[in-house]
């Protein structure tokens, strides 16, 4: 297998890298990961360099991919290591740049070591991983980090000597509820109650939701709902990761992918969320309002989106990172993870020590949370 950086996705044909990002999930996708070039959002002056690292064989079909990142900074990741790269500063050495296989952006769980169905796959990705460490050390990158990988490459990482990194987010999950009141039947009465009366005091407010793909929102329907969208960043002293044209260029590119669910009273719009989906999981990420009703936030969110997956047959919620106040509308704590390779050894050591204290404090705070559910003993 010959190995290349890839510096500008467009470089590859978007067909070959789908066939092996698959359709499970659009972040992956080429198309996905072109608009973020193309539009600035990563890029010189973004903090995220592209480096994707592919493999072909020897009659030069691409086999293997990884989404790789030269990072300046650690904003955008959703898995913070910002005390490790202070701890680097205070000893006298560069913790950037450093090295990140992930979706800019993007907290959600998918695969990272891409690679065709076959009896080769644990070849190719065992080479995707050397030939990356490989790149960070020949680079001079301080570390190499897998962020949100599935399940089974993170307990692939962790056997190849990465150092895992255990979070936690809330996800729902379908349990074949036909009707989002089936949905509700499996609650509490008292939490039952709850999400009926905060679905009602949207409705009694005379706001209207509707969910529409990428294709059907027209240009000064954008133009209501980006202002929103950015308004969150705003709020929190930041400026929106996302540009206006990325959004804009992706619901063209991918317009079955990307969901908008608009809240509107009168003419006006005052609300909106942002998600994608898959093939069986929809991913919550983005969210704007004027802040002037109660409850719309729930509504928005976590109910539209969750009467969404039941109608159209989806397994599973992804909404976004951190939020307990997501357990009381149905979602359950969810272990995710990382994946960590650091080039000095003391750091490597005592980031392993810090990696197992925290990996307890992080189950004691899934066993704690899951008390909390609102799902009747005896539910599913």
């Amino acid at each position: 297998m010959q190995a290349r950086i890839v510096h500008h996705i467009e470089e590859l044909d978007a067909r070959e890298w789908n066939q092996l990002a698959g359709d499970a999930q659009p972040f992956l996708r080429h198309e996905f990961l072109a608009a973020l070039e193309a539009t600035g959002c990563v890029g010189p002056g973004t903090g995220w360099l592209p480096e994707h690292l592919v493999l072909r064989d020897d009659a030069g079909g691409l086999v293997g991919a990884l989404p790789l990142y030269r990072k300046a900074d650690s904003w955008g990741e959703f898995v913070f290591d910002f005390a490790w790269a202070d701890a680097y500063r205070r000893a006298g050495l560069a913790y950037f740049p450093k090295l990140v296989a992930a979706v800019p952006f993007t907290p959600a769980t998918g695969p990272r070591l891409l690679c065709a169905p076959g009896p080769a796959q644990a070849a190719v990705r065992s080479a995707l991983l050397e030939t990356a460490l490989a790149h960070a050390r020949d680079s001079g990158m301080s570390s190499l980090h897998v962020l949100f990988p599935a399940e089974h490459e993170a307990r692939a990482l962790a056997a190849a000597g990465l150092l895992l990194r255990q979070d936690c987010q809330f996800h729902w999950h379908n349990r074949g509820w036909a009707t989002f009141d089936e949905f509700l039947g499996a609650f509490t009465a008292e939490k039952r109650k709850k999400a009926r009366r905060e679905r009602r005091r949207v409705t009694e407010a005379g706001v209207e939701l509707r969910v529409l793909a990428g294709g059907e929102i027209d240009a000064p329907l954008w133009d209501e709902i980006l202002p929103l969208i950015a308004s969150t960043f705003w709020l929190r002293g930041r400026e929106p990761y996302l540009t206006d044209a990325f959004f804009r260029r992706v619901a063209a590119t991918m317009p079955q992918t990307l969901l908008a669910v608009v809240a509107r009273h009168g003419r006006a719009t005052v609300a909106a969320a942002l998600c994608f989906r898959g093939t069986d999981t929809l991913y919550g990420r983005y969210w704007g309002s004027t802040g002037a009703y109660h409850s719309l936030h729930f509504e928005t969110c976590y109910y539209q989106g969750i009467e969404y997956c039941i109608t159209h047959g989806l397994q599973r919620f992804e909404p976004g990172t951190q939020g307990e106040h997501k357990i009381a509308r149905g979602f359950v704590p969810q272990t995710v993870w990382s994946a960590h390779w650091l080039s000095d050894p003391r750091f490597a050591a005592a980031i392993d020590r810090f990696l197992d204290r925290e990996r307890r404090h992080v189950e004691h705070y899934i066993d704690a949370a899951t008390g909390h559910v609102p799902y009747r003993q005896e539910a599913p």
